[in-house]
């Protein structure tokens, strides 16, 4: 059954995205908050499919903690579940970092490639966070929100990989807040899992970290804690029960 459900589910982002892509292509001459609007339709689709066919609710902790103001969103990474919710629910745009071979995909690149989001040349390694800090700046003036995996790439529930410092070096250049993440999405959607599980996936919004005056280092270390030490909080099973 789970199978089964699985490959419903692939099937409904499959024949969904196709159109979506298209209509894409037709409303890029739209100013680009409209365009965002519409396009992370597909998205919001996919979380609601998710939970309809696959049985994965969530439920957030923390909205209070999001300003409307600028500030810099470090999340936790675990799954493909968080990119979608992300784009779908937060209440304003937010702005990937990623790298730029995903406007290859065909359908899925297209609609990304024109939410003018902060793509880049990962083998470049300087250059790329200096690219992050440029263009973050500028998606910050428009009234978006960064947001940054800090650990680069989807970890397994219950670990951690070593938290990079793009994300606090954009916050600390731009003199805005950091906004800490937790989740544990991979609970339900295992990294490379074809068969999803049904259960509750939690989204902590921390409080927000100050940047002024400070180090990006120091602020790292602060991200770090905080999203480390939810992570005990939602799943203490997988840490011992600490």
């Amino acid at each position: 059954m789970a199978f089964l459900r699985a490959l419903i589910y692939q099937v409904f982002l499959a024949v969904t995205v196709i159109p979506y892509a298209f209509a894409c292509l037709l409303w890029a001459p739209l100013p680009l908050h409209r365009r965002y609007r519409l396009t992370v339709g597909w998205p919001r689709l996919a979380i609601w499919g998710a939970k309809v066919i696959l049985g994965i609710r969530w439920q957030v902790k923390g909205w209070e903690n999001l300003p409307d103001a600028p500030v810099v969103l470090l999340s936790k990474h675990q799954s493909a579940w968080e990119t979608l919710f992300f784009a779908a629910h937060m209440p304003r745009n937010v702005c990937f970092v990623y790298k730029r071979e995903l406007h290859r995909i065909p359908f899925f690149g297209w609609g990304l490639a024109l939410l003018r989001m902060i793509p880049i040349d990962r083998a470049k390694g300087r250059d790329a966070v200096d690219q992050v800090i440029r263009v973050g700046k500028q998606r910050l003036s428009e009234g978006r929100w960064p947001l940054l995996f800090p650990e680069g790439t989807r970890i397994p529930p219950g670990k951690a990989g070593r938290y990079k410092m793009g994300g606090t070096l954009l916050a600390t250049a731009a003199q805005v807040p950091v906004i800490p993440i937790a989740l544990n999405a991979g609970e339900c959607w295992p990294k490379h899992a074809f068969v999803k599980k049904p259960g509750m996936v939690t989204v902590s919004i921390g409080p927000a970290i100050l940047t002024e005056g400070r180090k990006a280092a120091e602020v790292n270390r602060e991200v770090e804690a905080w999203i480390e030490g939810e992570m005990r909080v939602l799943n203490p099973e997988r840490y011992g029960g600490a």
